[in-house]
C-alpha cells in the first residue's frame, strides 16, 4: 500500500528542521505514556513451540522468553481454521455465522471494514495511529478499505527469496507433453547464484493442475540470508516504526508469513533439524476408521496442502517436518528482532504485546496435511499476551492459563487494554480477567467453525465435533490427547455429548443442512437464500460457489426426501440409494 498523505506530511514535517521536529518529539514523549499495542500475527503456526511443548525439538527462544514475561494461554483456539476467515474473525470480532466468512472467498472478505468494522478502524476513531506490514488480513490489501491503517508497509511475499515471476512455469515448460502433475520449473540466476529446480521436494503435484504457478506444497533449505526472506523485510519495516517518534498512541501489526507453505527456509535453520533425526508426529494406523465419510474426506483431500499418501510414498515426511521446524526457528529470530527493537524504544514500558497464530497445521496427524479440520492440530494456536511493563503489577505475569479461549476474544481484549469500547456488536469476551487471574471464571467452551454447519466445541477436557450431515466425534483429551478414539457412539458418553451438542450455534434461519452424494445444501426458511454446493468427488472440501440457482432439480430431490420421510432434524444425510434412484 502506498504511503498515505497523512503519514507523508507527518514524516516530512519531522525532517524540515530541528525546530520543527521539537514539537513532534514532545508529542512522542506523550505517546510513550499511553497504551500502545504490538500485535504479532503468525500464519499456520501450530503448538510446535518450546513453551507449548507440541514438538520436543522445537527451538523458539524468543517466543518462549515472551511467554515467561506475560500470560501463555495453553488452550487457545481459532474461530475458523483457515487464513482469511480466521483473520476476519480476529479483526472484526465476529463469528463466521454472523459475517458469512467461511472460506478465503474474496467477495466475503471484502465486507471486512465495510459491513463489519475492524479493530484498526475503532482504534483510529479513538485517536490511534495504526501501522501494519506483512500478512495481517488475507490476500491483497486492495480488497480492504483504505482507512484500516495509517500506514501499511511491505505486504507479505510468500515466494521470497524467489520473485513472483520466478515462480511461474515458462511457456516451454507448461506446454511440454509431460503430465501436468509432473511438471518441473527451473530458476537459473547464473553462476554462483541461486539456481534450483522446482519442486524442491520432487513430489507430484496434486492441486490446481492447470495453474501456471508452481505448487506451494513444497519445502527445502536454501543458500540465502535472512534478509532475502519476506518475514525479515516485514520485521525490518516494523522495527523502523518503533524507532520513529510517534505523535499518537499506536497499534503496530507484524504479519509473519512462515511457517505457511512453501516451507522455503535459509539453510542455516534447516541444518538445525537434520531430517534423519527429527521426530515425526504420533499417528495411529487406521485412525480414520471410526470417523464419518465427511470427516475422512476432510482428512484425506489435498485441499489446503497435500495428501499424506503422497508425502509418505515419496519419502518426504521427515523433510517436511524438518523444514516446518526450521521455518519456526527462522520466524522466532525475526520476532526476536522486533522485540529487541521495542525494548530499546521509548515505548517499551507502555506497550502491550499480543502474539497469536491464525490456526494450527497438521503434518500427518489424522492422515491430514494443512488446516480446515475440527481436530486439535487445526484449531489450537499459540497465544501470548504481555501487558505493558508500566502496568505489569496489575497482572499475573509469567503464568499459564488453561481456560478455553478463542481468537475471537482479541478484539475486546485490545479495546479494554486501551480503555476503549466498541459501539457495535462483538462476539468475543475480553481476556483481561484471565490476565489478572488465570483461574478466574470465564467461558466453559469455545467454538471453531469449518464450513457452514461444521463446528467443534472445545472445553478444558472435551472436544465435540458436529458435521453438517449430523455425524459426530467426541474425544476425552485428558485420556486421549491425540484424539485417536472417537467416543461419539459409546452410550456411556451420551450425557457429555448431548450437553456439548447444545452449544452448537442455533442457526435460527436455517431449516436443514443436507448432505446428498457430492452435494451440500443449506435450506433456509427464506427459500430465496438457499445455498447449494457441489464437491465433485468428496463430501467435505469447503464450499466454493453457491450453485442453487443453476440446480433447482437437486434441491427438489432433497425436499422430496424430507417431506416423504417427515424429517424434522436440522442436520441430515440423504442415503445414496435415494439419490441414485431419484437423480435428475
Amino acid at each position: 500500500m502506498s504511503i498515505t498523505r497523512r503519514t507523508f506530511l507527518k514524516r516530512t514535517s519531522l525532517c524540515i528542521s530541528a525546530a520543527a521536529a521539537a514539537p513532534a518529539l514532545i508529542n512522542a514523549a506523550t505517546a510513550a505514556q499511553k497504551q500502545n499495542i504490538l500485535f504479532i500475527a503468525i500464519d499456520d503456526l501450530n503448538d510446535w513451540i518450546g513453551c507449548l511443548g507440541g514438538h520436543s525439538q522445537a527451538m523458539t527462544p524468543n517466543i518462549d522468553r515472551l511467554a515467561r514475561q506475560g500470560m501463555l494461554f495453553t488452550n487457545a483456539h481459532c474461530a475458523v481454521p483457515v487464513c482469511g476467515p480466521s483473520r476476519g474473525c480476529v479483526f472484526t470480532g465476529r463469528q463466521p455465522w454472523n459475517t458469512g466468512l467461511f472460506t478465503n472467498d474474496n467477495t466475503a472478505l471484502e465486507q471486512i471494514g465495510r459491513e463489519f468494522p475492524t479493530l484498526m478502524q475503532t482504534l483510529i476513531q479513538s485517536g490511534y495511529n495504526t501501522y501494519g506490514a506483512g500478512k495481517l488480513l488475507h490476500g491483497s490489501m486492495k480488497h480492504y478499505p483504505d482507512d484500516l491503517f495509517t500506514d501499511f508497509g511491505p505486504p507479505y511475499q510468500k515466494w521470497l527469496p524467489f520473485t513472483d515471476e520466478e515462480t511461474r512455469y515458462t511457456d516451454e515448460e507448461y506446454n511440454s507433453p509431460v503430465d501436468k502433475s509432473l511438471l518441473t520449473h527451473e530458476v537459473n540466476r547464473g553462476p554462483g547464484k541461486l539456481n534450483v529446480t522446482f519442486p524442491l521436494n520432487n513430489m507430484p503435484r496434486e492441486r490446481r493442475l492447470g495453474s501456471r504457478r508452481i505448487d506451494s506444497f513444497d519445502w527445502g533449505g536454501l543458500p540465502v540470508t535472512d534478509s532475502e526472506m519476506g518475514d525479515y523485510i516485514t520485521s525490518d519495516w516494523c522495527i523502523q516504526q518503533l524507532k520513529q517518534p510517534q505523535d499518537k498512541p499506536f497499534f503496530l501489526g507484524v504479519g509473519i508469513y512462515r511457517p505457511h507453505i512453501p516451507l522455503f527456509v535459509p539453510q542455516k535453520y534447516y541444518d538445525m533439524y537434520p531430517p534423519d533425526k527429527v521426530q515425526l508426529p504420533k499417528v495411529l494406523e487406521n485412525d480414520l476408521a471410526d470417523l464419518s465419510p465427511v470427516a475422512r474426506d476432510l482428512a484425506l483431500q489435498a485441499y489446503t496442502a497435500g495428501s499424506h499418501q503422497n508425502v509418505v510414498e515419496h519419502g518426504q515426511w521427515r523433510e517436511a517436518v524438518s523444514c516446518y521446524l526450521a521455518c519456526i526457528t527462522f520466524i522466532d529470530a525475526q520476532i526476536g528482532r522486533v522485540l529487541e527493537a521495542l525494548e530499546k524504544s521509548p515505548y517499551r514500558d507502555n506497550t502491550s504485546i499480543i502474539l497469536w497464530s491464525d490456526h494450527g497445521w497438521h503434518l500427518g496427524e489424522k492422515e491430514h496435511w494443512g488446516k480446515f479440520a475440527g481436530w486439535e492440530e487445526s484449531t489450537r494456536v499459540p497465544l501470548i499476551i504481555v501487558p505493558a511493563k508500566k502496568e505489569a503489577d496489575q497482572y499475573a505475569t509469567g503464568k499459564r492459563c488453561a481456560k478455553p479461549v478463542s481468537l475471537i476474544d482479541l478484539y475486546p481484549t485490545v479495546l479494554e487494554l486501551t480503555g476503549r469500547q466498541a459501539d457495535h456488536p462483538l462476539d468475543g469476551k475480553s481476556l483481561l480477567p484471565l490476565l489478572k487471574n488465570p483461574d478466574a471464571d470465564f467461558k466453559d467452551h469455545i467454538i471453531t467453525t469449518f464450513g457452514r454447519g461444521n463446528h467443534t466445541i472445545r472445553t478444558d477436557r472435551w472436544r465435540y465435533i458436529h458435521y453438517y450431515d449430523g455425524s459426530e466425534e467426541l474425544y476425552d483429551l485428558e485420556q486421549d490427547p491425540n484424539e485417536f478414539t472417537n467416543l461419539a457412539d459409546d452410550v456411556k458418553f451420551d450425557a457429555v455429548k448431548n450437553f456439548l451438542a447444545q452449544k452448537i450455534p442455533d442457526y435460527a434461519n436455517v431449516r436443514h443442512f443436507v448432505s446428498m452424494g457430492t452435494w451440500k445444501a443449506v435450506l433456509r426458511h427464506d427459500d430465496s437464500k438457499t445455498e447449494l454446493f457441489h464437491f465433485e468427488d468428496n463430501k467435505a472440501v469447503p464450499e466454493k460457489e453457491n450453485v442453487a440457482a443453476a440446480h433447482p432439480e437437486i434441491i427438489r430431490v432433497m425436499y422430496d426426501y424430507i417431506q416423504k420421510n417427515n424429517i424434522s432434524e436440522k442436520y441430515l444425510s440423504i442415503p445414496d440409494g435415494w439419490f441414485n434412484k431419484n437423480r435428475p
